[in-house]
């Protein structure tokens, strides 16, 4: 592992496999509080995290006439929970057991009058050990987690750039604490077969929502390569997806995961990252949306077709 901030540091999983695991709860935690308070939005898109200049964060929670928020900080590593009715509580984040980050967290929003009753336990993991049993994963490396912040805000930047390019249904950019991973999903506008399910302690009517109309879906994730990899596939996926060219050098389909992939640290060692996972986007999708008879014309546009308008 490297102490580099540049913008595209390097963080080998390995490293920091503990802390991956046990951040995966806690943000699990924090999602579930969301998720227990906001109206169901396609395709489950209100249960999700947002990147944020210092970390991830629900954004405003509806509850009775106000709001709350909760915010992971990865530079001063804290967990802020804000509300619009009854002020502010902190929970630092440090090496800890779930159980007492669970124990914490719901001890906080309880001196701030938020009820917050939520599934106790994790999902699309196996085992799925209850939260407030959970004392296997206690580590945090806030050095390791900064990082992989700072890795979140590239993935979130270039593929908030990608998702500029389409007019038609489009997720926002947003951080999926199921599989944690950053994912954008762009939409065909036709129904797809009800999914199978089969994802480990996760219902597959969960999924069927998910997977309700067909998609092209794109995004990173801490694992699939040494340091994390882009990801993309299509949800049916056409006849011949697995075998399209897609770029840039370093980016395959991965018979293990059924989807392409780009390893992170392939990207980050290009003359142009940049570049790279744009091309890795931009190919991918087309195989996709070509392959499975999209109407591209209607659903994608140049983003900057206003830029040169005088009056602007």
């Amino acid at each position: 592992m490297t102490t580099s901030t540049t913008a595209w540091p390097s963080l080998r999983v390995s490293d920091w496999t503990p802390t991956r695991d046990t951040l995966h709860m806690w943000t699990q935690i924090v999602g579930k509080i969301r998720m227990a308070h906001a109206p169901l939005v396609n395709h489950w898109w209100q249960v999700a995290l947002y990147v944020t200049p210092r970390g991830l964060t629900t954004s405003a929670v509806p509850y009775g006439t106000g709001a709350f928020e909760i915010e992971f900080d990865f530079i001063d590593h804290r967990l802020e929970i804000r509300s619009s009715e009854s002020g502010t509580r902190t929970v630092p984040l440090r090496p800890m057991p779930v159980a007492e980050f669970y124990a914490q967290v719901m001890a906080a929003l309880g001196e701030l009058g938020i009820e917050a009753t939520i599934r106790p336990h994790p999902n699309e993991v196996d085992p799925a050990i209850p939260f407030a049993s959970d004392h296997t994963h206690d580590s945090y490396d806030g050095e390791a987690v900064t990082l992989f912040w700072r890795q979140l805000l590239q993935a979130n930047r270039v593929i908030g750039e990608f998702r500029s390019h389409f007019v038609g249904k489009v997720s926002p950019v947003h951080f999926f604490w199921g599989g944690m991973d950053l994912a954008c999903t762009r939409f065909s506008g036709r129904a797809a077969p009800p999914h199978p399910g089969g994802v480990p302690n996760c219902g597959d009517w969960v999924m069927v929502e998910g997977y309700s109309r067909e998609l092209s879906s794109c995004g990173f994730w801490p694992g699939g390569g040494e340091e994390g990899a882009f990801y993309s596939y299509a949800y049916p996926g056409p006849d011949g997806f697995a075998e399209a060219p897609i770029a840039p050098d370093g980016a395959f389909f991965s018979s293990e995961f059924q989807q392409f992939l780009l390893p992170y640290e392939v990207a980050r060692a290009a003359p142009d990252p940049d570049r790279a996972v744009a091309e890795f986007l931009r190919t991918s999708y087309e195989a996709a949306a070509d392959l499975g008879h999209w109407d591209r014309i209607a659903l994608e546009d140049n983003p900057r077709r206003w830029h040169r308008t005088p009056d602007a």
